[in-house]
């Protein structure tokens, strides 16, 4: 029986703009999970956030 391969190695400019899309979509998603979670915990009281080992300062010190 024979066989053969059907896929196509993708075109270098084609391949970059996936990579390059790809990578915007990633920074885009972590820089927004970054601002939710941010978000949250600045919305905590003083007594929650020391209640979880966290203050002010650390919020934004914090890459998530």
């Amino acid at each position: 029986m024979a066989s053969f391969d059907t896929t196509r190695p993708s075109a270098s400019f084609a391949g970059g703009l996936d990579n390059i899309f790809g990578n915007l979509l990633a920074a885009f998603v972590d820089w927004n999970t970054n601002r939710s979670v941010r978000r949250e915990l600045l919305n905590m009281t003083d007594r929650e956030l020391d209640d979880i080992g966290l203050n002010r300062a650390d919020i934004y010190k914090m890459k998530f």
